[in-house]
């Protein structure tokens, strides 16, 4: 399925689609599905922007936009970035306040006829995105939360990462590579020499990121590439594929 069948056109970070482009596409589907990217607004070291995370998520659920007939929504900008405060330009908002922001869209999207949500998760420390998703799916609505970690590994290996998801925690080698390719315009100068290895960070939760890294950077991104970055999104975008089709099945469960 091509993009020029499922998408209008788009600018930057938000969609594009008028009103008569969601009601067109929804003809078409047996069950509408909105994605939602969910990203955060925190320091990405010295060479990415603070929005980093939120450009990732949008640059995942456009992928996915432009490969299967979903409504595209605009991301969530601030998450829950308290392990980033010691750094400057950091904004969080409560883990209570997401729950609540991501619950009210999803019952907005219902009362307008869109029954499926899919989260689609930029950052690693909105824990609270997995309750949200489990607790709608115990009330019989329909909610998932994208990529999990195993789209994230067969990703990587498909792009020839090199840094394991470990390592790779924060403005490493995948977040580098997807701007690369989706915004090389937002990537600074020092990528290349900015590689910082903390695999054990059993205390991040109590201690902050701080403890861990000077810079900010866990991981490797001097091997960052545009081309990685193109073949995680398409990677992602497949994946996505056995998500679209359980969250449109009449089923009302799957077996993996």
């Amino acid at each position: 399925m091509s993009g020029s069948q499922t998408r209008s056109a788009e600018h930057g970070t938000l969609p594009a689609d008028t009103t008569e482009d969601v009601r067109a596409r929804g003809e078409g589907v047996s069950r509408q599905v909105a994605v939602l990217p969910v990203g955060s607004f925190e320091q990405h070291g010295p060479f990415l922007p603070l929005a980093t995370d939120t450009l990732v998520a949008c640059a995942v659920a456009r992928e996915i936009a432009a490969a299967y007939p979903v409504h595209l929504l605009p991301p969530v900008t601030i998450s829950c970035s308290h392990e980033h405060a010691a750094w400057a330009g950091t904004v969080s908002i409560s883990s209570v306040t997401l729950h609540s922001v991501i619950r009210d869209i999803a019952s907005s999207l219902r009362r307008s006829g869109v029954e499926t949500l899919v989260v689609v998760n930029g950052h690693g420390g909105n824990y609270v995105l997995g309750n949200v998703v489990q607790e709608s799916s115990a009330r019989g609505e329909r909610m998932a939360l994208f990529p999990a970690a195993e789209d994230w590994e067969a990703a990587r290996e498909r792009a020839g990462v090199v840094t394991s998801l470990l390592t790779d925690m924060h403005a490493g080698e995948i977040e580098t590579s997807i701007l690369l390719h989706a915004h090389p315009e937002f990537v600074r100068p020092g990528y290349e020499t900015s590689d910082f290895v903390a695999d054990d960070r059993r205390h991040l939760l109590t201690l902050g990121m701080s403890a861990y890294t000077d810079s900010g950077v866990i991981g490797r991104p001097s091997l960052g590439s545009a081309e990685k970055g193109k073949t995680l999104l398409a990677s992602l975008a497949d994946s996505f594929g056995t998500y679209f089709s359980l969250l449109t099945s009449d089923g009302d469960s799957a077996r993996g």
